[in-house]
């Protein structure tokens, strides 16, 4: 992996970050922020993965339904947060839509990418705080504005 700071107003920092083949899509980021002290951002990003999975969230079991995909996929759009989780660490909350070689799409929370060629995202850190709380009726973390 390899970022660059692009900007920095009035603490906003913007950053490019680059993954290569093999990484691990949400490690890699989540190292990303952890070794850049984000507590509040928003990001996007497009690329390639060599297999991910993705997954659907079933309210009546609590749990994300995982859709595996074990091909090569074209990320034709992540978008997502980053905001503090349980236990302090930057937590990613990222939905993707990835594109199949027969123009078939897969989508939805991603939770696992492996990186073939690359993953390019652009950071845009908010100058304030997230907090990502979880929820025991929904059974996830969401972003509560309280905390």
């Amino acid at each position: 992996m390899k970022s660059k700071l692009l900007s920095e107003t009035s603490g906003q920092r913007t950053f490019v970050v680059v993954l290569d083949t093999g990484e691990k899509a949400i490690r890699a980021l989540t190292d990303f922020a952890v070794e850049n002290r984000i507590s509040a951002a928003s990001l996007t990003a497009i690329g390639a993965f060599e297999s991910a999975t993705v997954g659907w969230f079933d309210f009546r079991l609590k749990s994300y339904r995982k859709i595996a995909v074990a091909e090569q996929s074209e990320v034709l759009s992540a978008i997502g947060d980053i905001a503090v989780a349980d236990g302090g660490r930057p937590g990613l909350h990222i939905h993707a839509v990835l594109g199949l070689s027969d123009g078939q799409t897969r989508g939805g929370h991603l939770m696992e990418g492996f990186v073939r060629p690359t993953l390019e995202a652009i950071v845009v850190e908010s100058p304030g705080y997230l907090r990502r709380t979880k929820r025991e009726d929904l059974g996830i973390a969401l972003i509560d504005l309280d905390a």
